[in-house]
Parts: C-alpha cells; sequence; structure tokens
C-alpha cells in the first residue's frame, strides 16, 4: 500500500482499519512484558544510542524518574490487563536511560510496589537492564532479595567496547563493566544474571568480540543490528543489496560458536535455528511471532517498542497514558496491531522470499521507508537472507551426515 510520501498519517499502518480488523475476527494478544523507563538519563554516552543519539528526542522533555504513584498506577493496570485476559504472570523489565541513576534502593521499591498492587495471585518476574557501571555488591543483594534478573550491555573486548560505549568525558567504560559483571558473575547473585547485549560494530573483530564476550560466562548473548531504516542507513552498511557486511560478520560468529558445540546460547541464532525447525520465534526480530512488549515512559505516557525513536521524533508514541487509559486501548493502536499481525505485516517482497516466514520482515523499525511506512523488507534484508541461508546450509550438512 503506498502513501502520499512525508505524511506519516498516510503511511502504513495508519492506514490500518483496526475496526475492520476485528470485525473478520482477528483479536489481539495480550501484552505479557511491561517495560518501565524508570530513568530518562544516562550516565555514559554510547553514540549509537537509540533513545539519545537518533531521531527522536523526547527524552528531553521526560521527567528523569518515574514517579511512585504512577508506579502504582501502572501496577494496578498491568493487574487489570492480566486479569482480562486470564493471565497468571507477567515480565516488568526496569529500563532507561540507566535505571540504576535512580539508585538500587528505588528500583527494589518498584517491584515491591508492582507486586503489592498486583496482589498475590499474578506473578511479577522482574529484570533490570544496565550498562552495569553503578553495580555493586549493595545493588546485587537488593536484587537478590526480590529476585531480579540483570542483562548487561557490552561491545565485547576493551577496544571494541569503547570505540562506542564512553563517557561523556571520553574516558573508557569498560573497567567499571568488567567488574559490575564480575560481581555477577560471582556467588551468591549467579542466578540473577541474564545474559549480555552487544551491538555490532563492523570495526570490531566478530571473533575477538564474540571471545571476550564468551569470557563473562553469560547465560545468554545478544547481538543486536545497530537501529537503522532506509532513510538512515546502517553505519557501514549502505543501501547496496549486494553488500552484506553484517552477515559476514555474524557468520563469523555464527562458525566459531556452531563448531565449538554452542558453548552459550546466542539468542540470533538459536531463534534462527528453532524457526528453521517449524517453531515459534521469542523474539521480535525473527519469525512471526506477535509482540507482547509494551513501554511505560517516566511521565507515564504509553508507547509501542522504544527502538521506534530510529524512525522520528514521536515515531513511537501511542498518544494514551497510563493514568487515563487501559492497556486494552493500547493493543487498538496501529503500530501495535501491525506488530501483531504477522504474515499479514510483511511486504510482498517479503512474502514472496523463501525466508519470509524465517525472517519475518527483521525487526519491526528497520522496514521503515518515507512515503511507504513499515511495509518493506527490513534495511538489513540481504544480511538476514544470507545468515539465515548459511544458518540452514549448516544444519542441512549435519542432518544428511547424521543420517548416513
Amino acid at each position: 500500500m503506498k502513501s502520499d510520501a512525508g505524511d506519516p498519517s498516510r503511511e502504513w499502518p495508519a492506514t490500518l482499519d483496526v475496526d475492520e480488523l476485528l470485525q473478520r475476527g482477528w483479536r489481539a494478544q495480550p501484552f505479557r512484558q511491561f517495560l518501565l523507563k524508570v530513568h530518562s538519563r544516562c550516565n555514559l554516552a554510547c553514540d549509537y544510542c537509540y533513545v539519545y543519539t537518533l531521531a527522536d528526542q523526547s527524552w528531553r522533555s521526560q521527567p528523569m524518574v518515574m514517579d511512585p504513584q504512577l508506579v502504582s498506577v501502572t501496577a494496578r493496570r498491568i493487574a487489570e490487563h492480566a486479569d482480562h485476559h486470564g493471565l497468571t504472570s507477567v515480565r516488568v523489565i526496569l529500563h532507561g536511560g540507566e535505571p540504576l541513576l535512580a539508585g538500587h534502593d528505588y528500583l527494589g521499591k518498584i517491584i515491591e510496589i508492582i507486586r503489592a498492587e498486583v496482589g498475590p495471585n499474578l506473578r511479577v518476574d522482574a529484570a533490570v537492564q544496565t550498562n552495569a557501571v553503578l553495580m555493586d555488591e549493595a545493588a546485587l543483594r537488593s536484587f537478590c532479595a526480590l529476585d531480579v534478573r540483570v542483562g548487561v550491555s557490552l561491545d565485547g573486548s576493551p577496544r571494541g567496547n569503547d570505540r562506542n560505549r564512553r563517557y561523556a568525558d571520553g574516558r573508557s567504560s569498560y573497567d567499571a563493566v568488567a567488574r559490575g559483571l564480575r560481581l555477577l558473575m560471582s556467588e551468591p547473585y549467579r542466578h540473577l544474571y541474564s545474559g549480555v547485549l552487544c551491538t555490532i560494530d563492523l570495526a570490531n573483530d566478530p571473533i575477538e568480540t564474540y571471545e571476550a564476550l564468551v569470557d563473562f560466562d553469560p547465560p545468554t548473548l545478544d547481538f543486536l543490528l545497530p537501529h537503522a531504516t532506509w532513510d538512515s542507513p546502517p553505519p557501514g552498511g549502505g543501501l547496496d543489496r549486494a553488500a552484506t557486511r553484517y552477515a559476514d560478520w555474524l557468520i563469523a560468529i555464527f562458525d566459531r560458536w556452531y563448531d565449538s558445540g554452542s558453548e552459550t546460547v546466542i539468542r540470533l541464532f538459536q531463534e534462527i535455528i528453532h524457526v528453521l525447525l517449524g517453531g515459534t520465534s521469542e523474539s521480535e526480530a525473527i519469525g512471526l511471532t506477535p509482540t507482547s512488549l509494551v513501554v511505560i515512559e517516566t511521565d507515564g505516557s504509553i508507547e509501542q517498542t522504544d527502538s521506534l525513536k530510529v524512525v522520528s521524533h514521536g515515531a513511537p508514541a501511542t498518544g494514551l497514558n497510563i493514568v487515563d487509559h487501559s492497556f486494552d486501548a493500547v493493543l487498538r493502536h496501529p503500530g501495535v496491531v501491525a506488530r501483531q499481525l504477522g504474515w499479514d505485516a510483511l511486504s510482498e517482497t517479503c512474502k514472496s522470499c523463501r525466508f519470509g516466514r524465517v525472517c519475518g520482515g527483521g525487526l519491526y523499525p528497520h522496514r521503515y521507508r518515507t512515503g511507504d511506512g513499515f511495509q518493506n523488507p527490513s534495511v538489513y534484508c540481504a544480511d538476514l537472507y544470507r545468515l539465515i541461508d548459511h544458518v540452514r546450509t549448516r544444519l542441512i550438512t549435519d542432518l544428511r551426515r547424521s543420517t548416513r
């Protein structure tokens, strides 16, 4: 569906008729993950950060910290949503900015407020995503007491990490992050350790990056493609559909990981393998699984996935807030509906591709192009195709050997 260039209200999915979809029998899936932006500022100045360096600059007008009263309202909205949809458990993710800037005592208070408000019949699994610069024994003791899982962002070796993830004054962040990670790896905190996120930088050697991360023995590793669109191409990637520099980078790690017997879980590779073998994905980056995540900003405004900040100022906004609107109202937002439509949300290019159901069009924000909106292949289309084809070839080769 083509739209008027430059007019977001005429780009897909703003043109979706949600009422018609509902009349035809389509039903939204409930939210199961609630990402709370508990602190809107950060103590690092990562040059690729989608919150501070990309198109959406709404962080500038956000309160620094989420007010406890808004936390209570959010908790009641979560309980209301869970009760309406018969959910017995949900996941609450404390995010930022950098959540630990709010202090570990306050983060613990947030979890206590939410669990108290929702009551004993709804399990709240809690997690925090942090750069680990401020993570210390006191924070980990607090997280341990409340069973809060901890994910950490790190981009590999000292040289690789500090290429992008520095303090605003240019100082290295690596030693502080490594110190926090070593604490998290130790007893009695190891069970809280959920994994490491790494954003790909083509200037970093893939094997050096992988081995540096594996040294921290993460339960899971996530390699993230830098947020980009057809209007704002990936760094070092451009729009040359024959170039697959990101796939080549990932394939080097895949072969090292696969040949080693998979010494840790790499989420991107595991999801591709699972979908190729007929399963479903647990990630929006791969496959056609409906989104189950919603974002609440520090001022109580409700947003779609915050990676939409790469698209334009205000792109993640729903126009709704946690005080006046239920989460069911958010489920009717065209952008949320689009991320739950699966196959029907894909472009004709994706539907005609042999890996369309595996790739699932790639991460939703990466499909954006002015005039067409989000009904496009991912800007990483060529990379995803090459990576999936490589993984498929390795799997088929091994299956053939095992049946001889």
